[in-house]
């Protein structure tokens, strides 16, 4: 299973989005630190979830880094996320 298809897998168990993109920013960032060949290192991810309703931003961040785990945020350089209700 790739990096993305875990992203996706586990953000929709765990907040059943209207709306979820994940996008292997990687190669937009050749030469930068933590740039990997063959990608999978640098990640753009939007959701939409009604799971977000009443939540803060820094409490949106944190539950999206709990559902992913730490083994897999282990393995993304950088996670840019766009969270927020449908």
């Amino acid at each position: 299973m790739s990096v993305a298809q875990e992203i996706e897998a586990k953000l929709v168990a765990a907040f059943a989005p209207t709306e979820l993109v994940v996008i292997d920013d990687s190669e937009s960032h050749r030469g930068h630190a933590g740039y990997q060949d063959g990608g999978e290192s640098h990640w753009q991810v939007k959701i939409r979830s009604t799971a977000f309703e009443g939540q803060s931003r820094i409490a949106r961040h944190r539950a999206v880094h709990a559902a992913l785990g730490k083994d897999l945020v282990g393995r993304i350089h950088a996670l840019a996320l766009d969270l927020d209700t449908p």
